[in-house]
């Protein structure tokens, strides 16, 4: 049993035993430099948050320019320069979703989301909306409410008396690129999904979706058609839509929403992760007027939505979230991140052309997936091949048997090409 203090997130503490924790002593750019001396690539992103990598100095310069000045002092009746530039900016990433609500983790920003759906419809007098729907295979956090809305045993399973109903809908639409005839046109899913929508359409307060691609369940992508369908069957039936843009946000599919892919704009759009390029923990949730106003009265109408943080809007956090958006802007990052998604799809089919050890090769924007093949669905392929990989000088973390990269999206040619190698050596050798 491991003497260190440290339960880990998201492992078997057992496998520390064998697999020895990675002894971190500084980190730049897409790199981790380890205690050993050794340099490893973060192929992942460290959970999918560092979309600038590791100490881009326009982030630090931020952070000490806010730091100067206060670290944090509660939201609720305040204001600074720096959250309200941020809540215009963010306000921009749309046309019809002018308010933003801040609060910690993304989890939180989930919560946010579905509380505000059911308390609108309270308010309204819509009681009989409760229901809230999501998207089979999908994931949306650890808290209570999101993991209600989640689709993967693994996660739930165990909490299942802490969890209230909620519904998946089956039969999407999944493609490998944005060149599948599905991309464009997913009619014959589309019926089948229309079909377990309708019984439910007079209950459901909000379906939920992570846009595009859904993380935690494999990496998997779904055709921007469903996204377009979905949004106009809630429109049509004044269903709320709720996009978990936590991963997928701030231009990891190649785009700043991964929304914008079916040009469809959510009644609640929820951001964290890439928001602050993983410098510290904010989400936000940004939403329409029309909703913020159900909420607007006299305090004595018992209107007032009452959920806080206490770090929410922290000035810190809020800097580096405002000058992320500006980098993304100022440098084009979307269209880096198209271009490089298109080596990332290249170099991982020849992975799999070579090794014969891959199949369902599939990517968008800065992230590419591949699935093990294994003739033993015991045997942990997938942590044999981490293991391997981070020997060689890359953190690949799988989901399960799912090979993926997902790294920082201004990741330079030079490692990526050694990510390929690194990723084929490690399969070839276990």
């Amino acid at each position: 049993m491991l003497s260190s203090p440290i339960f880990y997130p998201c492992s078997q503490m057992k496998d520390y035993e064998t697999f020895l924790p990675l002894e971190v002593v500084t980190a730049k750019g897409s790199m981790i430099e380890l205690k050993s001396g050794a340099k490893v690539i973060d192929a992942i992103s460290s959970w999918w948050c560092k979309s600038l990598g590791h100490g881009h100095p326009r982030l630090q310069r931020a952070l000490v320019r806010q730091m100067e000045k206060f670290e944090h002092v509660i939201l609720a009746n305040t204001v600074n320069p720096t959250i309200l530039a941020l809540s215009e900016k963010l306000s921009q990433l749309t046309s019809s979703l002018s308010k933003v609500f801040f609060a910690s983790e993304g989890s939180s920003a989930i919560e946010i989301a579905m509380k505000m759906s059911l308390h609108a419809r309270k308010i309204q007098g819509d009681n009989h909306r409760h229901l809230f729907v999501a998207l089979e295979n999908g994931y949306h956090g650890e808290t209570v409410g999101a993991m209600s809305v989640s689709d993967l045993g693994l996660y739930r399973d165990p909490y299942s008396p802490l969890l209230f109903e909620s519904r998946s809908i089956s039969s999407l639409p999944y493609v490998n690129h944005i060149q599948d005839p599905l991309w464009l046109d997913c009619q014959t899913h589309w019926q089948m999904i229309e079909k377990q929508l309708t019984p439910l359409r007079d209950k459901i307060t909000a379906i939920i979706v992570e846009p595009i691609l859904q993380g935690a369940g494999g990496m998997q992508i779904y055709s921007q058609d469903l996204l377009r369908r979905l949004r106009a069957w809630t429109r049509k039936h004044t269903i709320h839509l709720i996009a978990d843009e936590i991963m997928t946000g701030i231009g990891r599919t190649g785009k700043m929403l991964a929304c914008h892919h079916a040009d469809i704009e959510p009644d609640f759009l929820c951001l964290a992760k890439g928001l602050t390029s993983g410098w510290l923990p904010l989400s936000a949730v940004v939403l329409p007027a029309s909703i913020y106003e159900i909420f607007y009265d006299d305090y004595s109408s018992g209107k007032s939505f009452l959920h806080s943080h206490t770090h929410s809007g922290n000035a810190l956090a809020a800097s580096v979230a405002l000058e992320t958006l500006k980098i993304m802007e100022e440098e084009n990052i979307c269209d880096q991140v198209n271009e490089t998604g298109k080596v990332m799809l290249r170099y991982m089919q020849e992975i799999a052309n070579k090794t014969q050890r891959l199949t369902n090769v599939r990517g968008i924007g800065a992230m590419v997936a591949a699935d093990l093949i294994s003739d033993d669905p015991k045997r942990r392929l997938g942590f044999e091949v981490y293991q391997k990989a981070v020997e060689l000088g890359a953190l690949l973390r799988p989901l399960g048997n799912t090979i993926y990269w997902l790294p920082p999206l201004n990741i330079d040619e030079v490692t990526l090409m050694r990510l390929k190698d690194i990723t084929e050596r490690a399969i070839l050798l276990t």
